[in-house]
């Protein structure tokens, strides 16, 4: 329905036919042809008019409908910006000598030289979470899953998300024309019980996931919970894993994959954007060779390769001792703005999670109330609803506590004034 209105065939004033006639028409229930009409009124794509139906509102523009222009959106001048979900720039390692270390770069070769330096994909299988059978290096880690999805998805092919989720994930998987389903996640990553039950009820062609340092909520998967997915995955031979290993050295979980069980139907993507520098926009992908044999050809026509110079900047920072240690720093470092950000709220009653990464999960009654109370004191963060694939239990804002170096105190208490409910008193 979105993409017939997107496209013009239903044309702003179009009525719509009624919940039931679509579902006769259809032979689904009418209660899945009403969630897809809410989903497309707070799309903002139709709305109702009581008794008079429901009508086309018309396409919305391109970059309006998607989750992660919401997010763009929360971010005004404020004098603390905590809406971005990036690293702090101070805790990355310096790229000086390792540019200096490569030279020029004429040593970097030419068109028909091996896409990945052969040292550094040497180093990325010593250290990645299961044999994978191919691997190659991308242009970061939303370049990974871009190019997976497209190399192993159809128009209309059902895939499972997290729930809540990464924004531009859900707008990938969108555009791509997907029906995308959210799975309920607890404090060890995804339920295996909501999973069974995903893939009893859909025939889901691949599972996206963070393992680590989950954005927002960050969860991090244990070995115990990796096991009892990998276990449920068994009665879906046909599914893909994606695994987005998007944290990458600043996690501080060890590195856990479904790959170990089952690396056969396991594409892992390893970023270094958050640990390294985004900029270097590097990540690897590594799995089954039918996936990335896929992906290599289809790129072939494109970039061919990612920048072997960027390569041979990230295989120095992977070596080099004191780069090596900077990461090191700037993991235990964000782990102690965590702790100390999320012991300030808990103190103050406030129900917030960050176990891992650089971001903090917090609930609010009122997503809109609670941006608006923290712009006035002077912070941005962002809406909780673009990564949320169904609702919630509650409203929730992610805040970016990897950028909070001191003051935690203060931010706590600003932060708890957004959780305080909008009573509103009505007129004798």
């Amino acid at each position: 329905m979105s993409r017939l209105i997107t496209s013009g065939h239903l044309p702003a004033g179009a009525r719509l036919p009624t919940v039931r006639v679509v579902a006769g028409s259809l032979g689904v229930s009418p209660t899945t042809v009403s969630e897809a009409w809410r989903n497309l009124i707070l799309a903002g794509a139709i709305q109702t008019r009581g008794r008079s139906g429901t009508y086309v509102s018309g396409p919305l523009p391109p970059r309006a409908r998607l989750r992660y222009a919401q997010l763009s959106g929360a971010r005004v001048d404020l004098p603390q910006d905590l809406s971005t979900g990036v690293p702090d720039p101070l805790l990355l390692p310096d790229l000086t000598a390792a540019l200096r270390r490569i030279g020029d770069g004429r040593w970097a070769g030419s068109y028909l030289d091996a896409p990945v330096l052969p040292d550094l994909e040497a180093l990325l299988r010593e250290r990645w979470p299961y044999p994978p059978e191919k691997l190659t290096v991308v242009d970061g880690a939303m370049d990974a899953l871009d190019r997976v999805a497209g190399a192993v998805l159809r128009y209309g092919d059902h895939v499972l998300v997290e729930n809540p989720a990464f924004p531009p994930l859900l707008d990938l998987l969108q555009a791509l024309g997907a029906t995308v389903i959210g799975v309920p996640m607890d404090s060890a990553g995804i339920v295996p019980d909501a999973l069974r039950q995903a893939i009893r009820d859909y025939r889901a062609v691949a599972l996206f996931l963070q393992p680590r340092a989950h954005n927002p909520t960050g969860t991090s998967m244990d070995a115990s919970r990796a096991a009892l997915l990998a276990n449920v995955l068994l009665d879906a031979p046909h599914l893909l894993v994606v695994e987005d290993d998007h944290a990458g050295g600043i996690a501080t979980a060890p590195p856990v994959s479904l790959g170990r069980y089952l690396p056969e139907r396991t594409v892992h993507v390893a970023g270094f954007s958050k640990s390294h520098g985004p900029d270097l926009r590097l990540a690897a992908v590594g799995g089954p060779a039918h996936v990335l044999d896929a992906l290599a050809d289809r790129r072939l026509l494109g970039p061919g390769w990612s920048s072997r110079l960027l390569q041979g900047v990230l295989l120095d920072l992977l070596t080099d001792p004191q780069a090596v240690a900077r990461v090191a720093a700037a993991r235990d470092a964000y782990a102690a703005r965590r702790t100390a950000l999320v012991k300030a709220l808990h103190d103050r009653d406030v129900t917030a999670t960050a176990a891992d990464g650089i971001n903090l999960w917090m609930a609010v009654p009122d997503q809109q109330n609670a941006m608006v109370a923290l712009a006035a004191h002077g912070v941005a963060a962002a809406p909780g609803a673009p990564f949320c694939v169904t609702p919630l239990g509650s409203d929730h804002l992610r805040i970016t506590a990897g950028l909070v170096a001191d003051g935690y105190d203060e931010l706590a208490d600003v932060l708890a004034v957004a959780t305080v409910p909008n009573i509103r008193r009505r007129t004798p």
